[in-house]
């Protein structure tokens, strides 16, 4: 019995001397942040200071150059005619003796004829014939339009056969003609026929 009393006082005495020194800490600290708010001084500076940084005037940028002018096209040669020095041909059989057609001097007016022949390309040999020394002959049949222009070849007969079609045709389709004109405007002639013989030189 007596123990717990002496305990029971032992406690009291600890709790309050606790609770006097937590009161001695807060009396203590509130009066040393007082005096630290105190000793704080704002300066407060309206001129700003100088900057060692020196000022450059930016330099705008030298134009670009223009643009350089695409060359000129070139003017495209007109197609030679070329000579009969390997294979021969025959003209397509087309009337051209009335074939006065052109302009009678400056400002003259277009004469009524039949088509001229202007271009006539030579037809390659091909190679497999030349070296078996084959020769022969394309019958063929052709159109003329508006232009002047060789349209819608055709073989007709050939000797010997296939040999020289293809040669025969790709070189018709390259001809160039004045067109036939009739009342001052040229018109389109169709059915015309040609044969080209292919003939190897006596001195090849």
């Amino acid at each position: 019995m007596l123990r717990l009393i002496a305990s029971i006082l032992v406690g009291v005495v600890i709790t309050f001397g606790l609770f006097v020194f937590m009161a001695k800490l807060i009396s203590s600290g509130g009066s040393s942040n007082q005096n630290e708010f105190e000793n704080i001084i704002v300066e407060i500076n309206t001129t700003p200071p100088e900057s060692k940084a020196q000022k450059r005037n930016r330099v705008p940028p030298p134009p670009p150059p223009p643009p350089k002018q695409p060359p000129k096209p070139q003017t495209p040669e007109p197609e030679p005619q070329i000579s009969s020095s390997g294979p021969s041909f025959n003209i397509p059989s087309i009337d051209v003796g009335g074939a006065d057609a052109g302009l009678s001097g400056p400002g003259g007016l277009i004469r009524d004829g039949d088509a001229t022949p202007i271009v006539r390309i030579e037809p390659k040999f091909p190679a497999k014939a030349a070296r078996d020394g084959i020769s022969g002959w394309v019958q063929l049949s052709f159109d003329i339009n508006e232009l002047g222009g060789v349209e819608n070849v055709k073989v007709i007969n050939s000797e010997p056969r296939r040999v020289f079609d293809r040669e025969a045709r790709k070189a018709l389709q390259r001809w160039k003609y004045k067109p036939r004109v009739e009342d001052g405007k040229p018109i389109r002639q169709t059915g015309l026929q040609v044969q080209l013989d292919f003939n190897l030189d006596e001195g090849n």
